[in-house]
Order: C-alpha cells, then structure tokens, then sequence
C-alpha cells in the first residue's frame, strides 16, 4: 500500500504564522528508546528537541548528543541565505526560515522539508536508522542551476535528554579526525560522538564558538531551567550541483556500524521497514488515518538494549525482549501503559510475534505478585509501585491469545498468573490485598500513588485514591475470571471454581458498594480516607468496558449516559466532571499547577477506548455513533506533534494539546477503535474478525 503523507496546513507569513511553525513538532525514534525531534521551523523549544537523542546502556539512560545544526546556503551568485529557525525579537516581524520553508511533510512518519530562495529548492530530510544510535540529514537540490555551498554548523551539550541545561559551562570537547572521519569526545562516560559527511566532496572548518542563550520557551513556561550555552566546534562545507544528496551522519555507534550501509542502500532499507509495517496491517487497519496511526505506533515499540542484563537473560532463554516507550519525550516503558497499548500498538497492526515478546519480557520481571510500574532512565531495575498494572498484564493476554491462538505462551505465563493471585488474596505490597469482608481489591500506602491517576509532586499525591478504587476492582474481577476460564480450559477444574468463587463474591459485593444512587452512576473510591468519594470520574466505564463486566447489567445505560453527558470531549474523556470542587479545565503553568490539574478535570485521549467499548457492549450494532467518539482525533493528527497523538488537552475548548506530545495508549486507542468501528464489519471486535492473521506473525521483515 501506498505510505501516508502528511502535508501541514501552510501558516503564511506574520506572527501568527510564526506561532503556528513553533507549535507544530515532529518526531523520529529508533526501536531503541532513543529519538530526534524538533519543531517545524527548526526552532528548539524543548530541552528535549535535538537531532540526536541516544539511547544508551544504563546507567547513562537517554542522552542528548547532536543538539542542532545551523544551516546556511550560497548561491551562485554570491547570495547567502540562514535557513535555520532562530528565535527572533518579537518587534522584529523578519524570519528567514519562515520566509524560505515553502513546505514541511512526513512521508510515513519520516519528515521533509523544502526551502525555496528564489528559483532554488532544496529539500532536506532526517531519518534514524532502526535499533541504531545514528541520525541522517540529507540535503538535495531539487530545482535551480549549482553549484550552491551548503554549510552546515553543529551544535552540541552532552547531557542527559531530562537534565538540567548547566547554565553556561561548557565541558571540554575533544577533536579527533581521521580522514573524513570526525569523533567528539567529551570527558565524561559518554560514548564519543561521530560525524561522517558522504555524498559531494566536503571540507570541515575548525571554528570553535560559543552559542550563548539559548531558551527553550516550553521549558520557561513549565517552570523548568530553559537556558543553556551550546558550543560549536566548526563548520561541514558540502558544493551541491545536482540531485545528488548531500548527507551528514551523526552516530554514538562504532565506525564499521556507521560505515555498514551506504546512505542511498539504508534509504531504501528504511523504506522497505516502512511497507512492512503497513504491509502487516490487516485491512481494516489500512485506510488513510488508521495507517498513519500504524506509523506513530511504531514509534514506542522498543528493544530495551541498555538494559544489559535483561537482553541477556532474555536471549539466552531463546527471546528477544520488547518494551513499550510510555510517551515521548520523557517517559520510558511503563507497566500500566504498556499493557493498555498491546492490543493497539501490536496487534491491531499485525506485529503479533512482538506482542508476545512484550508479554514474556514482563512476565520475568514479576516480583510479589506485581509487574513493575515503570524502569526509571538509565536504571536496569523496575520500581512497582503500582495496583493495576498487573491486573491490565491479564487483559493483555486474554486479547493476546485471541488473535494469535498462542496457547504455549499462554501456558508459559499461566504459572505466573497463579502467582499473582495468590499474592493479591493473602495481600501484597503497597497495601494491596482482598479485604477479606468482601472480597473487593484495596490499595494503599501513604506517599504513593498506586493507580493511574498518578500526580505527585513535593511529597504531595494529589489524587492518593486509598481504598477500594472502581477500576481496580472491575480489573480484579476480570482477572479472576480469564485465569478461571484458562485453568478451567487446562482441566484444573477445582482450581479455577475456586477463583469463580472469589470473582462471584467481588460481584456481589461491587454491585452493592458501589452504586452511588445519588448521582446514578459509581462510586470512584468505597471504603476511602474520608469514606466512600462520589466524584464523577470516567474509572466507572471499566466496570463496563472489559471482557467481564463486574456491573449489573441494568445500570450500563445509566452510567455511559452520565460519563456523555460530564465527561465527554472530543479528544477524550475529563478525568473529574465540572462542578467538582477540585475541577480544573486547564493544564499549564508550573510543575505544582500542572500536576494539581492531571487527573482533576484534564482530558485524556486513551479514555476514548473504553468509552467505545461501553458504548458498543449496550449499543453492539451502533458503530456509527462510537466512531462519533473518534472523530475530533482526525484534526488532531495535524497539530501539537504532527502525525500523532498527544498525552492530555484541555478539558474545554479549544481543548489544547498538553503533556507528552506523542503517547503510547494515545495513539494505541485510538487506532485500535478506528479499526473496531471501520464502516461495513460486523461490529465484533477486532481480533474476532482478523481469523486470517491468527496462529501467525504478520509483521515478518518488521524487527
């Protein structure tokens, strides 16, 4: 099928097209957690916008390594033109970049942009290598007569992607070249960094220079240190005639691995991964926005490589580890998110074999009866301090097995499922345990936040959620029945009535604790710090939306009608309906004001995934109104981070984009609704209508 090209909407000239290009990013990611990104008109207004972001072995985690690269052209005749994105004084209306960019796209998630000065047209484009730490920019004339002198000045800080920017010291950088070999060294751990010019001759100027002041605006406005001094060691000089491209590699990589593959032979080698990825897709999944979403999906699947020890274990157990990256560009892989993005990152999209992989690679790092809530940047142990993403594992597997038919996994990681439950019943960590009373699921331990709803800042858990919380006692309950249908299928009959027994008392007992007749919908917390709390939360749709609803039947309309009614935006739900004293409707400022706004009224966008399952549980034929749900996501894809899907927004219009700019269960939602509720299926979900792809791998040739 033909890549999906995404052209922005050309702002124009003037201030407010200026605004636009500084609020439009991109994002490119290399399998390995590592990245490059940056905003339309080249401007870095993130600490975390560069053009090389490694990935490496704990314990330096992800490092900035390649900052910028100021460009400059000369014509023929003399002229010399910036092509780079500076920021400007506001009172002064002139831009080159916006003068000059005529267009910016992204060919399969990959960008392109193409300067126009006069009759010359150049085109630039930046792709990663996957499951490498390289970057390559090319440069090509595509109209106009030569020579033109492209120069290029790279700009470096080596640092960790989320560290302070240091004031103004630079480290010392050392030079090596060798041929037209370049290797910066700090004095630091670090891996030196390596640059390789290739195409048209090139010639390397040692100009060394301070860049003093740089802001990173977004970093100001978040209240976070946004000043930073960059150094330069020199200039690149490339004289480009014709279409060949002129291409600068950046790599922390070893030089054989640089020097592995021509630029012109990975080009194509990138491409050929791109088809793939589309190729696996089943064809559901194949039109214009769901194959975009496909794309963007690929951007948080990972191979965890700086985690040494895991890799090994992994292997030398004859698997090869995956992980999912929770949000671009701080999070790392999350246990929570990671098990609500499976179905959607992997097998909506074919990848089947990968998904395995995620599972097997979580299911070893069990410890008391918990998967880890996260792996911390550049540590190789998880932290698990968390009360459901061990109960979503179990989702994740149920939806698993059901498009793969992958009854050896399933057997492999059984054992550990029994684990799990008996660790939650006798009470484990963090407070977690069935209170014996009723057999509901509690939590809790003071300074901890152990469900989604997850802010904390200074000490302070801003939504603690102590007590029974709804949705970890619908995912309890949902639990207790898949492992009792999957015990019950390997004939441990007694076993799995027992777990019956212990899913029918948790019903019974939810049923009768959590209806808030007051408000006609749920409880978000029975049995809390100050008793039962009757905030309106969109927790309550879980009770609904999974495979074992725990909620009587009779209240479903009920409870879909006010979550519409209170919670519904078009990009997600509010995580706290209007009204509610600690209602929030937008999420900025400081990192104190932000965090009291996450779960307090902000929308999140992943919500939309069990607001449609809900919908399509009371209304199973109604798919025309659950696509109605999806349908604000489409514009989105043009905006914030293009091609992709933003963490949070604004709980009112114009529901800003907010948060992460490219999130895991985000994009993972979304895409998998759009395929649920594609014109002309039958409805039914969508592993039950992909029979041709179970038992099998699609993504063959996708590593």
């Amino acid at each position: 099928m033909t890549p999906p090209v995404r052209r922005i909407e050309w702002p124009g000239a003037g201030q407010a097209g200026w605004e636009t290009l500084l609020s439009r990013e991109w994002l490119v990611t290399n399998g390995l957690g590592g990245y490059a990104s940056g905003t339309v008109c080249g401007v870095p207004t993130r600490r975390f916008h560069g053009l090389l972001i490694a990935a490496l072995p704990a314990p330096q985690g992800r490092t900035m390594m390649l900052n910028h690269l100021w460009e400059e052209l000369r014509l023929p005749d003399g002229t010399e033109v910036n092509l780079s994105g500076e920021e400007r004084d506001q009172a002064d209306p002139r831009f080159p970049a916006d003068d000059y960019l005529s267009e910016f796209r992204l060919e399969a998630g990959l960008p392109v942009w193409t300067y126009r000065v006069g009759g010359t047209v150049l085109e630039k484009r930046l792709l990663l290598p996957h499951r490498q730490n390289t970057v390559h920019l090319a440069y090509a004339l595509r109209a106009g007569g030569g020579p033109v002198r492209l120069r290029l000045r790279p700009a470096l800080h080596f640092r960790p992607h989320e560290a302070p920017l240091g004031g103004g010291a630079r480290p010392p950088y050392t030079l090596t070249v060798t041929e037209e070999r370049y290797e910066f060294s700090s004095d630091s751990d670090l891996p030196p960094l390596r640059l390789l010019p290739h195409g048209p001759p090139a010639s390397f100027t040692w100009h060394p220079r301070s860049i003093p002041e740089v802001i990173y605006r977004i970093e100001h406005d978040r209240g976070y240190d946004a000043r930073a001094v960059l150094w330069s060691p020199g200039y690149f000089e490339f004289e480009l005639h014709g279409a060949e491209p002129a291409t600068l590699i950046a790599s922390t990589e070893r030089w054989e691995t640089v020097h592995a593959v021509p630029p012109p032979e990975l080009v194509a080698a990138v491409h050929q991964r791109q088809r793939y990825l589309l190729e696996a897709c089943p064809a559901a999944a194949r039109d214009e926005v769901a194959a975009e979403l496909a794309v963007a999906a690929d951007q948080f699947i990972i191979t965890p490589l700086g985690r040494v020890e895991e890799v090994a274990r992994a292997r030398a157990a004859g698997d090869d580890p995956r992980s999912v990256i929770a949000g671009y560009h701080w999070f790392t892989d999350w246990g929570r998110d990671t098990m609500i993005s499976l179905e959607g990152l992997t097998l909506v999209t074919g990848r089947h074999g990968q998904a395995g992989s995620i599972l097997r690679t979580f299911a070893r790092h069990v410890r008391d009866g918990l998967i880890p809530n996260l792996f911390p940047e550049g540590e190789s142990e998880g932290l698990y301090h968390t009360a459901d993403a061990t109960l979503w594992f179990f989702h994740a597997l149920d939806r698993y097995v059901r498009y793969t038919g992958d009854r050896s996994t399933l057997r492999q990681l059984v054992p550990v499922l029994r684990e799990v439950v008996e660790h939650h019943l006798r009470g484990t960590r963090f407070g977690i345990g069935v209170d014996p009373a009723d057999g509901l699921l509690r939590q809790g331990a003071e300074g901890y936040q152990l469900t989604w709803m997850d802010a904390k800042v200074d000490g302070w858990v801003v939504t603690p959620r102590r007590g029974k919380a709804v949705e970890i006692n619908a995912l309890w309950h949902n639990a207790l029945r898949l492992l009792a249908g999957w015990l019950d299928e390997e004939g441990a009959h007694e076993e799995a009535r027992r777990l019956e027994e212990h899913a029918e008392r948790a019903r019974a007992a939810f049923n009768r604790r959590f209806w808030y007749a007051e408000g006609g919908y749920l409880y978000d917390v029975v049995d809390g710090e100050g008793g039962d709390d009757p905030a309106c939360r969109p927790n309550q749709l879980f009770a609904i939306s999974l495979d074992h609803p725990v909620l009587d039947q009779a209240r479903w309309q009920r409870v879909l009608d006010v979550v519409r009614e209170r919670l519904f935006t078009p990009v997600g739900l509010r995580s706290l309906a209007p009204g509610h004293p600690d209602y929030k409707s937008r999420y900025y400022g400081d990192l104190r004001s932000r965090d009291a706004a996450y779960h307090q009224g902000t929308a999140w966008g992943w919500l939309v995934g069990p607001l449609v399952d809900a919908w399509l549980r009371v209304h199973p034929d109604d798919r025309r109104t659950a696509r109605s749900f999806l349908e604000g996501f489409v514009p989105h894809l043009a905006e914030a981070c293009i091609g992709t899907v933003s963490e949070i927004f604004d709980a009112e219009e114009p529901y800003t984009p907010r948060g992460c700019v490219a999130q895991a269960w985000s994009v993972a939602e979304v895409l998998r609704c759009w395929v649920r509720t594609a014109p002309g299926g039958s409805g039914a979900r969508a592993a039950e209508n992909i029979a041709t792809f179970a038992g099998r791998d699609a993504s063959q040739g996708v590593s």
